[in-house]
């Protein structure tokens, strides 16, 4: 069976878990001879780096038209060398990448008939925990903090990860007393066993006093961990937070490569691993970086805020490893998780199933993506 058709699709839709605003993704679909059809993602975020990601699954499809899907790991390899030139540490052409790595994954698992939990391996677990991972983004933070408690009392979610810095009116994030104020009063809505974790967000930036303190303050409430608390650059100021702080510091959100993460993690400051395989090299760049995670005994969280196809690969790669602690889900209902699929995952009293459909398990809805397509 050989490669006839790659093809991108960028998409623009409203976020409901985001205050409504615009965010942008670039998919690809790869077909097979027979019309079996894989599909990939990256989250690209924004229209210009979407459109660079589509010329670029463009031309890297014309590099593999013909190729044999089953090749998909030595597929990955021939990408990678040959855009070595504009895509040494990430950019456009590591989204490129991972959205073709994915949607060869798919590809591969609807030929063979089998899970892409199979392909890599098997399951470590067949489920896992789920919390709410959501913006604040409402004026009040009473509301906020009573919103995000019935995501853990009604929905039965084990926790919630809340994100500051955020487009909206909650302004957390900036005023160190009232996100204080805040925190207890989640802690409060969301009772004393639910998971807690905070997210700085990449529109702020704190001074390492700044983190200092918030992380300590959240710390008294049941912090789980604390999250981009700083630059990805600031080595110095991660590590003068990991000496003023007991709980469990995450980054890497940004990193594109496992020569990336493998820097963060050798520099001793995070003890989860934030990994995006719509952005990290796809499935085959992500458990590279897993295997990094497994060596150092620390954590992976995929970072899977975007649609049903990365959702379905990261589920598949945080089953796949003993060192994952939970799986993030977007609470509200939202295009690409909802209207993308005829079967979108959801959690059942704070759990998600590991797929085990062919593929990813997801059939994407071309239509949909025509409803919200990026011109």
């Amino acid at each position: 069976m050989k490669i006839r058709r790659v093809t991108p699709w960028n998409v623009a839709y409203p976020e409901p878990n985001d205050s409504g605003n615009t965010r942008c993704l670039t998919f690809c679909s790869i077909e097979a001879e027979d019309g079996t059809t894989g599909w990939g993602e990256a989250i690209t975020q924004f229209p210009e780096s979407s459109r660079a990601t589509a010329h670029m699954v463009e031309a890297m499809g014309e590099a593999i038209l013909g190729a044999d899907p089953m090749e998909n790991i030595a597929l990955w390899r021939k990408l990678h060398q040959q855009s070595w030139w504009y895509g040494y540490e990430g950019g456009p052409a590591n989204f490129a990448i991972s959205a073709i790595d994915i949607a060869l994954w798919d590809l591969k698992g609807k030929l063979l008939g089998q899970p892409v939990i199979n392909l890599i391996g098997g399951a470590y677990r067949d489920r896992l925990p789920v919390i709410a991972s959501t913006h604040a983004f409402d004026e009040s933070i009473e509301e906020e903090a009573e919103k995000h408690g019935r995501y853990v009392r009604e929905q039965k979610y084990r926790g919630v990860k809340v994100g500051m810095g955020k487009r909206g009116k909650a302004r957390l994030g900036y005023d160190i007393e009232r996100d204080i104020a805040f925190v207890r009063m989640l802690r409060e809505a969301i009772g004393p066993e639910a998971l807690l974790i905070m997210d700085r967000g990449q529109s702020l930036v704190w001074t390492r006093a700044e983190a200092i303190r918030r992380t300590n303050s959240f710390e008294e409430h049941g912090l789980y961990w604390i999250e981009e608390p700083m630059e990805p650059t600031d080595t110095e100021g991660f590590l003068s937070l990991r000496n003023h702080v007991k709980c469990m510091i995450g980054t890497g959100e940004r990193e594109w490569t496992a020569r990336g993460f493998a820097r963060v993690i050798e520099s001793g400051v995070v003890d989860v691993v934030g990994c995006d395989p719509g952005r990290a090299g796809g499935i085959t760049g992500s458990l590279k970086v897993i295997e990094l995670v497994e060596k150092a005994d620390i954590w992976f969280n995929a970072h899977a805020w975007s649609s049903a196809v990365v959702t379905a690969a990261s589920l598949a790669l945080s089953a796949s490893t003993p060192r994952c602690l939970l799986f993030e889900m977007k609470p509200i209902e939202n295009p690409m998780q909802h209207e993308l699929t005829a079967e979108p995952f959801g959690q059942q009293d704070g759990w998600v199933n590991v797929p085990r459909r062919p593929g990813l398990g997801v059939e994407v809805d071309e239509q949909v993506l025509q409803k919200y397509r990026l011109d």
